[in-house]
């Protein structure tokens, strides 16, 4: 089916295109501050240990937007909704700027939480796409909304480094930078959408499912013999509203949030901590933007085929299919050597993927099954149980990373004891298991992955010469050089 038919009908040809806008200045705002918060959490905490935190703190905030976006929705339609949570995420990158500058962590801290809200609502925008849509075309509806935050997506995390270079010159910090992008992406969003997002979609909805619903009753009523019920008057109030009010819960629905969810936790998991683990190996920023830039992509720009998949094979295969493609990205970053930085961009590749068939799975259940006067309510919960999962995930990670020097210090001299065999490669396997493990299993499972890849690099790697490790003397596969995280920033922003 073309795109013509898709939006045959002008209100939501109109909606579609005005959020398309939104979203492409949206998706500047959320990518870029993603590239760059938890660099820019591990200079001013001094080590990577919580450099987790900010992607738990905005993810917190998402969940907490969710809610608040969800209900104003509700009661006020899509239109203040969307337009309100992109403001809070323009003053949110404007707060993390000010942190920045003033070298405050409890501001930083918190301004994540209200940057979050861009990231909600960059999420719930889908769900205007669909409130219009036809049953056969839903999926695809939605999926031309997340299709528009691609351009913006992908353009963010290149902007970095021009980014970086208009915050030196106004004296902030380097890494605030993409903040200023982040927080003229967002409000530029809410404006649109305050201004041209008329007719609302969900009030829109709500009319048409109400002129629907009165033309059924009269037809049944025309068209059906008298009845007691009937020459009395109607159905009682209590029938009436038990019949009006299906059990919003549901199956379908609970599948639906149960697939956002385990697909936002795994996301999240392997991507957070990406920006470190490349700049830990002396990769510049701008390489570090272009693998986030290819990962966020693949999100979005997939969208369109993850939704005629969903609308023609259904939620439950694609579901499925998600999860294929979320294992073998985590398999791949497991396998992948620390400095391949072509490996690591694959396995993004792929989660991003996988999140884009996953996300666009569970959506459309929460359209078609919620009736209208509590869908944007029900929509806020689901998504909160979906970034929850994430929030867990971006901190978690962030100390496995911290507790990784050790973890190879133990490698290391167990390897040497043993005749020295592949410890040149412990480092990588023990991280990248301690973080895969954890996604999927918690901690302890992830110890385990750990020391099964260690293994396995062991075995194959052959005898390595193992050599001290700067600032502890302990002896590992290679030495590791006791930079300071500012320090490795400059070396990075020079292209070192």
């Amino acid at each position: 089916m073309t795109r013509e038919a898709i939006v045959a009908d002008p209100v939501q040809r109109r909606i579609l295109t005005v959020l398309l806008l939104g979203q492409l200045l949206a998706g500047a705002g959320l990518a870029a501050g993603v590239t760059v918060g938890a660099l820019l959490a591990e200079d001013l905490l001094g080590g990577p240990g919580l450099s987790g935190l900010p992607s738990a703190l905005f993810t917190g905030g998402s969940a907490l937007a969710a809610i608040l976006v969800g209900r104003l929705s509700q009661a006020r339609g899509r239109r203040p909704g969307l337009a309100a949570g992109f403001a809070f995420g323009a003053l949110g990158a404007v707060g993390i700027v000010v942190a920045a500058a003033m070298g405050s962590l409890t501001l930083l801290f918190l301004a994540f939480v209200v940057y979050g809200a861009g990231t909600a609502t960059n999420l719930q925008a889908r769900y205007a796409g669909a409130d219009l849509a036809t049953g056969r075309t839903r999926a695809r509806s939605l999926s031309y909304v997340l299709l528009g935050t691609t351009v913006g997506a992908v353009a963010g995390p290149n902007l970095v480094g021009p980014m970086g270079s208009v915050a030196d010159t106004l004296g902030l910090p380097t890494l605030a930078g993409p903040f200023l992008l982040s927080a003229v992406a967002y409000g530029g969003a809410a404006v649109v959408l305050a201004l041209f997002l008329r007719p609302d979609p969900l009030l829109e909805a709500r009319r048409r499912e109400t002129a629907g619903l009165a033309g059924d009753r009269s037809a049944a009523v025309s068209s059906s013999p008298p009845t007691s019920s009937s020459r009395t008057g109607s159905t009682t109030p209590d029938e009436d509203s038990s019949a009006a009010r299906p059990r919003v819960w549901n199956a379908d629905v609970i599948t639906g949030v149960a697939v956002m969810a385990l697909t936002q936790f795994v996301m999240v998991g392997l991507m957070t901590m990406t920006p470190v683990h490349m700049r830990a190996h002396d990769n510049a920023v701008t390489l570090v933007g272009l693998v986030i830039s290819l990962h966020v992509a693949a999100m979005f720009l997939p969208a369109p085929l993850s939704g005629w998949l969903v609308d023609k094979f259904g939620t439950h295969l694609v579901a499925v299919a998600a999860g294929v493609v979320l294992l073998s990205a985590g398999v791949l970053a497991a396998l992948a050597p620390p400095d391949s930085t072509t490996l690591v961009a694959e396995a993004l590749i792929l989660l991003g993927l996988g999140w884009s068939l996953g996300l666009v799975a569970g959506t459309p259940t929460l359209t078609t099954s919620v009736p209208t006067d509590v869908r944007a309510t029900v929509q806020g919960q689901a998504d909160v149980a979906a970034v929850g999962r994430g929030g867990r995930t971006g901190v978690g990670t962030g100390v496995r990373v911290d507790r990784l020097p050790r973890a190879r210090d133990r490698a290391g001299r167990v390897l040497a004891h043993r005749g020295g065999g592949g410890a040149a490669a412990t480092g990588a396997g023990a991280g990248a298991g301690s973080t895969v493990g954890a996604i999927f299993t918690g901690a302890d499972a992830g110890s385990t992955v750990g020391a099964i890849f260690t293994g396995v690099r062991a075995t194959a790697a052959g005898p390595a010469r193992p050599g001290p490790s700067a600032g502890t003397g302990e002896y590992t596969g290679r030495p590791i050089p006791a930079a300071s995280p500012r320090a490795r920033r400059a070396s990075c922003l020079a292209g070192g």
